[in-house]
């Protein structure tokens, strides 16, 4: 899904850049997200095609895409943890902020995106067109990982299918 493009781009490497090579983040590869993409694979997804949005229409493209490297930096499978003081949606942007703190400092708006990119599964609603661009990103991200394999399943599918009446046709 994600093309090494972002690999590419200076400006948007001069804004992530120390942030990927943190050990705290690579450790992000290790944690399957979606179920068919790694988290670190879906925070650059999130992250390269905010800030491409931001720059389009002049936003803040530093906070963009620095609060979308970190808006899932948690540790741990969120299928399977399950917390008594809130839903994942509620409890994972305030882990990935103080995971985050620990690694950088972040702006009030780069907290804001993240505690806010799950606003649609959560109530309160991001405080800026940055963080309103990360939360549907993110929507549209998490879309594409899971229901990428599911068109590829499918079409594995349908070729056995046509295997099968070809047989049956002979």
């Amino acid at each position: 899904m994600l093309k090494e493009t972002w690999r590419n781009d200076v400006e948007y490497m001069s804004y992530v850049g120390e942030l990927l090579a943190q050990p705290e983040v690579q450790r992000l590869a290790n944690y399957t997200q979606h179920h068919f993409s790694t988290r670190l694979n879906h925070v650059i997804f999130v992250s390269y095609y905010s800030y491409k949005l931001a720059k389009m229409f002049n936003l803040n493209a530093k906070a963009i895409a620095r609060a979308g490297i970190l808006h899932d930096l948690f540790y741990y499978d969120w299928r399977t943890t399950k917390f008594d003081r809130g839903t994942h949606a509620w409890i994972h942007p305030r882990i990935a902020v103080r995971n985050a703190e620990k690694i950088t400092t972040l702006t009030s708006l780069e907290k804001d995106i993240i505690i806010h990119h799950m606003f649609g599964a959560t109530v309160c609603p991001p405080k800026s067109v940055e963080g309103l661009i990360v939360s549907l990103v993110d929507k549209y991200a998490a879309t594409s990982e899971y229901s990428e394999h599911l068109v590829e399943e499918m079409g594995h599918r349908v070729e056995k299918f046509r295997k099968i009446m070809l047989l049956k046709s002979k």
